[in-house]
C-alpha cells in the first residue's frame, strides 16, 4: 500500500520533468531560429482552432494553429505548423518567418521577443519546480509519519 504514496508522486514528477523538458527545448529552438539570421516569406495555408477542457464547472481553453509553407535559401519547401499566433494571419496571408539552416521545419513566425520568451520559460520552469517541490515534501512527510506509526507497539 505505501508503494502508491511513492509511485504517483513520482509518476507526476516524471511528468513534469518531461514537460519542462519540452518547453526548455521549445524555447532554444526559438532563440535558435531568432539568432540564425536567416528569413523567409512564407504563406498562411491553414488557420484552425483546438479546444481542451470543458465540461461540468471547467473552463474551455482554446488554441489557435497556423498551417505555414516557404522556401529556403536552397530552394527547399518546408511547411510547418505553430501554435499561439496572432489572430488577425489567416489563410493566404504573408509572413516572415525565423529558421535555422540545420531545421527549418522548427521554423517560427513570432516576432523576436528573447526577453519575453525567457521570462514565459523561467514562469513555467519555477512552477514546474513547485510541482516537483510538493511531490518530494509529501513522500517525505509520508515516510516521516509512517515510519513513526511503525515506532508504537501494537497495544498504542
Amino acid at each position: 500500500m505505501d508503494f502508491i504514496f511513492y509511485a504517483v508522486p513520482g509518476l507526476i514528477m516524471a511528468v513534469t520533468i518531461l514537460m519542462a523538458t519540452k518547453v526548455v527545448r521549445r524555447s532554444l529552438e526559438l532563440r535558435s531560429a531568432w539568432n540564425s539570421g536567416l528569413t523567409a516569406e512564407a504563406r498562411c495555408l491553414r488557420s484552425y482552432t483546438t479546444t481542451s477542457g470543458g465540461g461540468g464547472d471547467t473552463s474551455v481553453s482554446t488554441t489557435l494553429h497556423h498551417v505555414y509553407e516557404f522556401a529556403t535559401r536552397d530552394g527547399r519547401s518546408v511547411r510547418f505548423e505553430e501554435e499561439n499566433g496572432p489572430s488577425t494571419i489567416v489563410e493566404g496571408d504573408i509572413v516572415t518567418v525565423h529558421y535555422t539552416a540545420q531545421h527549418p521545419e522548427k521554423a517560427t513566425a513570432h516576432a523576436p521577443s528573447p526577453v519575453k520568451a525567457a521570462a514565459g520559460t523561467i514562469g513555467f520552469l519555477v512552477f514546474f519546480g513547485v510541482i516537483i517541490a510538493f511531490c518530494i515534501g509529501f513522500m517525505i512527510t509520508f515516510h516521516e509519519v509512517f515510519q513513526a506509526n511503525d515506532a508504537f507497539p501494537d497495544g498504542w
